[in-house]
């Protein structure tokens, strides 16, 4: 569906632009016929005044009996509260359907089905204080000790503990040049964001909004591809070497570390400044962890979740790649094929990110997680500046360390390219299947578009809530297969480093086990929320990583 009248009825004149572009703000709304599916429209206005598009999602309608006992409930949760109570109700379970954790008729700021995950607020602090030690020590381990684990036999606990401060404080002090850089990316990228032409994408329903559905601009492939074109031509130019990124690594990292608990500070006390507050437990170290926004956007349509999870992680992540590649062209004349892999591999997870950005707005992330610690930290500094140890490894060290050979360096390649289309053409089929459910179908050019994209009259089975759980296409092989791909991903990025370092298999190792428990916290989500429709799927698709054995007898014949 396509919004085709402005606010005020009148159709707007029409203009050219190029297959499945739209115009960037403060232009003229292009008109586009009702029948095409592409969801291309932009006005001068933000998108979130023109959300209020409910699709094909039943929208829950209770009278007012049913409200008064639902205030009733609420009431009786807040007292849960404050008489400490974990589970959020003082006299057993509310009345009536809980959606996400949302009573309905109820106060969306109350929690009303709390899951304490990571070990509730001990667990969650341990990671707060723990991550940004860790990055720390790795960092040093990579930098001082040739990749090892940091160690001095002749020193006591409290004088190492001492050195290694001493080392971060030298070596890692979060400098002004290094503010600059990162915070001067961020800013561009956000300029970007709000400037460059991209598409519109609607995201899920929302129950406690009467099925509001909000509006999603991506322009995630213009900003990726200006940013490489920006960072090659002031390599070349002398304006910013690209290697200084690797140079920098360690105030870098500071500056990220320190910017993930600045910003999540500013998130959440701004959330009960403007009383933003969504599904909270009532515990504050937890829920400033898991976050107290849904949705938090600036000047309309800026969308904090879409834009640091797409843009910041992957695009720095990539040019670190990128600057280890041109830190080895000047020290050696060429590439090896060991850089080369991890560029093919990171240039190629972020071209998807942003290829198919129009595609995450339905996923758990966008829909219900929160805005706090976990997402802030992890996309501003936890996933750019940890996940890179593969690539920091590779730049310490000459490729006569870790130089594979070719036989298999060949295969690491090609190995990875199908899985990644397997990942690919899996996230495409279940988004697609979702988009033409609610009918707000995007079609993308964008590179690469591969074959078996879409799963065409989808098997598929129906649920109480009036989604449908598709199982088709690779999800009729294995439930999470797009994870299993993204584990291998992980797997192959250590891989590519060999085994004389730690350091660069711990995303493979932390990957693993952070995708298990969200798979976990997934299927735990699924059957409270589709019942009986699941437990069929889970009967016709009894694989979760692991795709049964029909996936290879249909791929032989």
């Amino acid at each position: 569906m396509v919004d085709t009248r402005s606010k005020t009825g009148r159709t707007p004149p029409r203009r050219t632009l190029a297959e499945g572009m739209v115009e960037t703000p403060g232009r003229k709304r292009r008109s586009t016929s009702r029948k095409s599916d592409a969801n291309t429209d932009r006005s001068a206005s933000p998108p979130i005044d023109d959300a209020l598009v409910t699709g094909v999602d039943p929208v829950v309608q209770i009278g007012l009996t049913e409200r008064r006992a639902a205030q009733k409930d609420v009431e009786k949760s807040v007292n849960g509260h404050a008489n400490g109570h974990a589970n959020g109700h003082a006299n057993g379970k509310p009345k009536g359907r809980i959606i996400d954790g949302w009573l309905e008729g109820g106060d969306p700021k109350i929690d009303m089905n709390p899951h304490f995950d990571f070990g509730g607020s001990f667990g969650v602090t341990a990671m707060m204080l723990g991550f940004p030690t860790l990055m720390w020590y790795m960092w040093i381990g990579a930098t001082y000790y040739d990749g090892n684990f940091p160690s001095e036999p002749n020193m006591t606990w409290s004088e190492f503990c001492r050195h290694m401060v001493n080392l971060v404080y030298t070596g890692a002090y979060p400098h002004l040049k290094a503010w600059t850089i990162y915070w001067v990316f961020m800013v561009a990228q956000g300029f970007f964001y709000l400037t460059l032409p991209g598409v519109y994408a609607t995201g899920k329903p929302l129950p406690h909004e009467n099925g509001k559905q909000l509006r999603y601009y991506c322009n995630g492939v213009y900003s990726f591809y200006l940013t490489i074109v920006l960072a090659i031509a002031a390599h070349f130019t002398g304006v910013f070497k690209l290697y200084t990124l690797m140079d920098e690594f360690g105030p870098l990292m500071s500056v990220a570390i320190i910017s993930g608990f600045i910003v999540s500070f500013i998130a959440y006390a701004s959330a009960f400044y403007r009383g933003a507050q969504h599904r909270m437990t009532g515990y504050h170290v937890y829920d400033f962890f898991m976050g107290a926004e849904l949705n938090p956007r600036m000047f309309g349509w800026l969308d904090f979740k879409m834009f640091c999870e797409i843009r910041l992680p992957w695009y720095i992540l990539f040019l670190i790649t990128l600057s280890a590649a041109a830190r080895q062209w000047e020290n050696n004349g060429y590439v090896s094929g060991e850089v080369g892999f991890l560029l093919m591999a990171h240039f190629l997870y972020a071209n998807a990110c942003c290829k198919g950005e129009e595609m995450i707005v339905v996923t758990w992330d966008m829909y219900y997680e929160k805005w706090g610690f976990m997402l802030v930290f992890w996309n501003l500094a936890g996933v750019p500046l940890s996940y890179c140890h593969c690539t920091i490894y590779l730049a310490n060290h000459h490729p006569s360390v870790y130089a594979w050979n070719k036989p298999f360096l060949v295969f690491l390649y090609v190995s990875y390219l199908f899985v990644y289309y397997v990942w690919d053409t899996s996230q495409s089929q279940k988004a697609m299947f979702r988009a033409r459910e609610r009918g707000y179908q995007t079609e993308r050019k964008s590179f690469p578009q591969l074959p078996w994209k879409e799963v065409k009259n989808p098997q598929k089975i129906e649920t109480d809530t009036g989604d449908a759980i598709l199982v088709d296409g690779w999800y009729k092989y294995a439930r999470k297969i797009h994870y299993t791909c993204d584990v291998y991903f992980a797997l192959t990025w250590g891989l590519i480093t060999g085994f004389r370092s730690p350091f660069p298999w711990f995303y493979p190792v932390f990957f693993f086990a952070m995708i298990v428990h969200r798979a976990w916290r997934d299927v735990q989500r699924c059957r409270e929320k589709y019942g009986d429709a699941w437990k069929e799927y889970e009967r016709r698709t009894p694989y979760l990583f692991i795709p049964r054995p029909a996936l290879f007898e249909d791929l032989v014949v």
